[in-house]
């Protein structure tokens, strides 16, 4: 019973954000392989929420941040996705500023949903078992250290 609310809290926590998830799952014991596959899950769940609700999300951020007569298509942020395109943002928002909020970020800039879940769930993987690995060893030296 105490893994499955371990699991729940490491897939709670990364729907949220995925660095988090990844010291509450070492933090409660849990074996490395479970800890990158509740941390994927959670945030893949958020991409695909933030994804399918985005349109709707896109319009009122347009309308809000741009109002009538600007443009989205202009301004460094713009530029810089014309230069890294869905790769790039997929590959930096789970360690920047978070999966759930690169998508929204996709979504305003106008990707394509599925090319963006791709991309983002791609990194989030990648994300997931580099941070585990680093936690799990960084743990493990620790511990040899203290003996």
């Amino acid at each position: 019973m105490d893994t499955i609310i371990s699991i729940a809290s490491v897939f709670a926590s990364s729907v949220i954000e995925l660095w988090l998830s990844i010291p509450v799952g070492l933090a409660f014991g849990l074996n490395p392989f479970l800890i990158v596959a509740a941390s994927t899950l959670g945030s893949v769940f958020s991409v695909f929420i933030v994804a399918y609700f985005g349109e709707c999300l896109r319009e009122w951020i347009i309308k809000k941040r741009y109002g009538n007569g600007r443009n989205v298509k202009s301004g460094r942020i713009y530029n810089v996705w014309n230069r890294y395109g869905t790769v790039g943002l997929g590959l930096l928002s789970p360690l920047l500023f978070g999966a759930p909020f690169g998508t929204a970020i996709g979504i305003v800039l106008g990707a394509r949903r599925n090319n963006l879940i791709t991309w983002m769930a791609l990194e989030i993987i990648l994300w997931s078992v580099m941070l585990t690995a680093a936690g799990t060893f960084g743990l493990m030296s620790f511990e040899q250290v203290t003996k």
